[in-house]
């Protein structure tokens, strides 16, 4: 077993998830970082790519990368053996795999939206902690982190489906918290606000806004948030220092208001 702690990160090509895996690898992390690195047919903006993916284990020792959808059990399995085989634990599972569907009222919402908002940023968190948690049960330690949002604790103009699918994040993590009692493993969620990234932008697209620097006067902090901030709190409820916060969330969201 090695000594450093090792996390398994999904969404981990760019935004806030490859922020994450940056800021754990230079806390020493060992990461196993995995993405889809391919277009959805059925998201109007592209996502992260292979190339993005790579170049996170370029920069140095101690990141494994693994391509594949978070819809697919089989590859969070993989990527929780990855870590055990190469580090011989797994003291941390982050979900940041998330889409954002939506520019329409909540009824005009599409069966295939709402399919893909949950499938994804729901159902991908519950085949990571299916895959996760069961490895972290026996050390007695351990995190299991999910990326919500404020859009967990608002109800925001036109994105219904999308504000669902994040509430269903933080009943995923409490419920899962509550199930976990005793056991040392916790799990947490982290909501960010307004943050500098893709999915940020596409959003704006939704709101057919030519840029994003007016989503950040939806905050105290009255700027857009950097996904670097998000990531600090992010490690921070994957440390040990982290036990007394089992189910609940930490709001990185710069005074959200709504």
């Amino acid at each position: 077993m090695t000594a450093q702690p090792t996390a398994v990160i999904t969404g981990a090509a760019r935004g806030i998830g490859a922020a994450v895996v940056r800021r754990l690898r230079a806390d020493g992390w060992n990461v196993v970082a995995v993405d889809l690195c391919d277009d959805d047919p059925a998201v109007p903006y592209p996502l992260g790519t292979a190339d993005e993916l790579r170049t996170l284990a370029e920069d140095g020792d101690g990141i494994t990368v693994l391509t594949g959808d978070v819809r697919e059990r089989a590859v969070l399995d993989t990527a929780v053996q990855q870590a055990l085989d190469q580090h011989g634990r797994l003291d941390a599972a982050i979900g940041a795999a998330a889409v954002i569907l939506g520019g329409r009222p909540l009824w005009e919402t599409t069966d295939e939206q709402w399919d893909t908002l949950f499938d994804i940023d729901v159902r991908g968190l519950l085949n990571l902690a299916r895959a996760a948690v069961p490895a972290m049960l026996p050390a007695r330690q351990g995190r299991f982190v999910a990326l919500a949002s404020a859009a967990a604790h608002h109800g925001l103009w036109h994105l219904g489906a999308y504000c669902a699918a994040k509430h269903a994040v933080l009943g995923l993590v409490r419920g899962m918290a509550a199930d976990l009692k005793g056991s040392g493993v916790s799990a947490v969620a982290v909501s960010p606000g307004s943050t500098r990234t893709d999915m940020l932008r596409a959003t704006a697209a939704l709101y057919q806004l030519d840029d994003v620097q007016s989503l950040g006067a939806h905050q105290l902090v009255d700027r857009l948030l950097e996904p670097e901030e998000v990531a600090a709190a992010v490690a921070w409820a994957s440390s040990p220092d982290a036990s007394a916060f089992n189910g609940t969330v930490l709001h990185a969201d710069g005074g959200f208001t709504g």
